[in-house]
């Protein structure tokens, strides 16, 4: 009997220490960013932050007793590109979770399938709402479109005192579109006018005519929701064009190419953004000396909100005891009260963090702090 059953022992046996050995194995995140081409300024700086948190939390010895494995992959900037990553992430590399993207477009191309295979996907910086809406594995740090675009309205109607507002969209972009939907709903709401509506879309390099009908049609402001290429390219226009109103926008702004492509034509301009390494809490003191420390620059919103994306999966990981996908997407649903280098961190039924956000200007080529607005 003990013969006939040896095989079958020893085959238990074999199984039970390959379960061990993958237990004690690396917890296996990819990250799928826009390294290189149009946006790379955004992937890199967000990947400086999801580094630094992983290198962080190896440091002081993993979680559950296994250290964190990156693997980052760069989809070019490019539409097409972050679908194939992920794939290759669930399939090849067998990640327990995604991180990605900053741009929402790309996002929304990988949510749906990080949801048909049941891994929890959180973007740290992509803020159209349809991308948590595309299931219940997909998660935020960063606060929405919505949020946002009323924040930029209800600035531009109370601090900046404006009455009637052209809008400058990129119809290419659900980012873009969905700022534009929300800074007209509250704005309207608030007793302004928009006055007019002009389209580019993303990669356009000349806006004078579309800056000519707005120059013509007597606004006292310009809203441009959209990315720091175009805004910047927009605004050197804008001025050159004798357009001296207030110019503004959102988060999509800020990157140090805004100040680079934009020069003196950007200064006094204003956008939304998630953070800002101006705040005094002590949590955001501590993460620009250490963010100084490894990288040598001042951390942003998106290296802030690239740091967060892992905090907040780590913070679940340890609440869940597992990687287990149902149990793990089950904990970061369950978010409560996280601290986070961007903001205290409270999951909503649509998985989208309440949290505050920052107004910033530029002023001699420096992004500097103007207002706090709450949720």
């Amino acid at each position: 009997m003990m013969q006939a059953l040896r095989p079958f022992l020893t085959a238990l046996a074999l199984g039970t220490l390959t379960s061990l050995v993958a237990a004690q194995g690396t917890i296996k995140i990819g990250e799928f960013a826009s390294m290189t081409g149009k946006e790379a300024t955004y992937g890199q700086a967000s990947h400086k932050g999801t580094l630094l948190a992983v290198e962080e939390v190896n440091a002081a010895g993993g979680v559950l007793g296994r250290k964190l494995e990156l693997i980052l992959e760069d989809n070019q900037s490019k539409s097409g590109e972050s679908a194939t990553i992920v794939k290759k992430f669930i399939s090849r590399d067998k990640v327990v979770a995604v991180l990605g993207e900053v741009a929402s477009s790309r996002s929304l191309e990988a949510a749906p399938i990080c949801q048909n295979a049941k891994i929890p996907m959180i973007t740290p910086s992509s803020t159209a709402p349809e991308v948590t809406a595309r299931g219940n594995y997909i998660f935020r740090v960063c606060f929405i479109d919505p949020f946002q675009g009323t924040v930029m309205a209800k600035f531009a109607r109370g601090t900046l005192k404006l009455r009637k507002v052209a809008l400058l969209t990129s119809v290419s972009s659900a980012y873009s579109v969905g700022l534009a939907k929300y800074f007209k709903e509250k704005f309207a709401a608030d007793g302004g006018t928009i006055a007019l509506e002009q389209r580019f879309a993303e990669g356009d390099k000349d806006f004078r005519a579309q800056l000519t009908a707005i120059k013509a049609a007597g606004v006292d402001g310009i809203f441009v929701p959209g990315y720091y290429a175009e805004a910047a390219l927009i605004c050197r226009q804008a001025r050159d064009l004798g357009i001296t109103l207030p110019i503004f926008g959102a988060d999509g702004w800020e990157s140090p190419e805004l100040v680079q492509i934009g020069g003196k034509a950007v200064e006094g301009t204003y956008f939304a953004t998630h953070y800002s390494p101006e705040n005094k809490d002590p949590v955001v003191a501590k993460f620009n000396e250490r963010f100084h420390q490894r990288w040598g620059n001042v951390s942003d919103t998106l290296t802030g909100l690239g740091y967060d994306s892992v905090m907040m999966l780590v913070d679940a990981i340890k609440r869940a005891g597992t990687t287990e996908s149902a149990k793990l997407r089950e904990a970061l649903a369950t978010t409560r009260n996280f601290k986070g280098v961007t903001g205290t961190i409270t999951l909503d039924a649509q998985r989208n963090p309440t949290k505050s956000a920052v107004v910033l200007t530029v002023k001699n080529g420096q992004f500097v702090f103007v207002d706090s607005v709450d949720p």
